[in-house]
């Protein structure tokens, strides 16, 4: 589905099915660098089970044109923006990585429209090497390479992929390289610079849970669970094995997750 946001055309992914804004709403935030090819396999499944679907690419993302935003805060002002595009009066919010950010801004600032919030893989602040950010800036395809292998698991390193005739590491590489030049740079120095995540905790009242991965490299999983704490998680989810990049790597295990949780919510 392509609409338009801030004056630019803007794709989302509605796991395959017509989006009803009135329905139970699921928006999905994707992490640095990434795109609605992230949630492909959480999409199409709560799509398909009823759920109203939302997986936008940000500007400068995937389909969508623009310039990438720069901060965390104005990712999520152009969030609500969409919603109000949509007429989506409230969302189940689910953040990836640099989307978990987001979604901590989105509940912190505007709780009226984010009824519950899933963090997958994420932490209250993502810190960012300074030789990652140097790359991303000058030498955006080694900065890709470097974080396909440092996001992925011993799953993902032995190309073992849950859709068929893909394997993670490729899969990853190309997701990244689709994305408009400089957005890679733009959304790390975003998570770098970003420093809110704490005070949002203490201020958030919706409904929450935390989706770690036992080997994040990238986000450890000691962090996400100062997170979990910091949101009052009392029974955050450790998905034994996994890598950063868990709604691919793991996609069944994330689905059985948050199913349960959009249930009650």
């Amino acid at each position: 589905m392509k609409l338009t946001v801030r004056g630019q055309e803007t794709f989302m992914s509605t796991g395959g099915r017509a989006f009803d804004p009135k329905g139970n709403v699921l928006l999905f935030l994707h992490g640095s660098g990434q795109s609605h090819l992230s949630y492909m396999l959480q999409g199409r499944f709560f799509a398909n089970r009823g759920w109203q679907v939302l997986v936008p690419d940000m500007p400068g993302h995937g389909l969508s044109k623009g310039a990438a935003l720069t901060s965390i805060e104005d990712m999520a002002d152009w969030m609500v923006e969409l919603l109000d595009v949509l007429a989506v009066s409230a969302a189940n919010v689910i953040g990836h990585s640099q989307g978990g950010l987001v979604g901590l801004e989105l509940a912190a600032r505007f709780p009226d429209r984010v009824k519950s919030l899933s963090q997958i893989a994420t932490a209250l602040a993502i810190p960012v090497n300074d030789a990652l950010l140097g790359m991303a800036k000058d030498n955006e395809p080694a900065a890709i390479a470097a974080m396909t292998d440092w996001g992925h698991g011993v799953d993902g390193h032995r190309h073992d992929h849950t859709m068929p005739g893909q394997d993670h590491m490729n899969y990853g590489k190309q997701l990244m390289a689709e994305n408009a030049q400089g957005a890679l740079f733009a959304d790390l120095k975003a998570c770098a610079d970003y420093t809110g995540g704490a005070a949002a905790a203490d201020i958030i009242t919706c409904p929450c849970q935390c989706i770690l991965a036992e080997k994040d490299k990238m986000t450890p999983v000691k962090f996400g669970l100062k997170m979990a704490a910091a949101l009052k998680v009392s029974n955050p989810v450790i998905v034994t094995g996994a890598g950063h990049m868990l709604p691919s790597e793991r996609p069944i295990e994330v689905n059985r997750a948050l199913r349960p949780f959009f249930e009650i919510n």
